[in-house]
């Protein structure tokens, strides 16, 4: 991102420090879209999990015609779960990876 001062030849101390803040801005969202995402992620998960939970009731109680919402229902948890889990891994080895760096 280019200061508009050099692009418009504009010197002015409120600009300057409203790109600055913007600059802060978009480095905090990075971060704050990433712990959003993985809050969804997991939020997401239980919900298929609850899924899962309903169908299984569902078809105990007779109340489902066929058995393939059932299975749909675990395998979509399932596949959430195993993606969920990958991610946790990836982060996990990142953060001992940083903590092993010399500074």
């Amino acid at each position: 991102m280019t200061p508009i001062n050099e692009l418009y030849n504009v010197s002015s101390g409120v600009i300057q420090q409203r790109v600055n803040e913007l600059k802060l801005n978009q480095k905090t969202d990075s971060f704050d879209k990433v712990l959003a995402g993985a809050m969804n992620m997991l939020d997401e998960t239980n919900g298929y999990f609850n899924k899962v939970s309903e169908e299984e009731v569902r078809f105990e109680l007779g109340q489902a015609l066929n058995t393939h919402d059932l299975q749909i229902a675990q395998e979509k948890a399932s596949i959430t779960l195993q993606y969920t889990m990958a991610v946790r891994d990836r982060v996990i080895a990142a953060y001992k990876e940083l903590m092993q760096m010399q500074i």
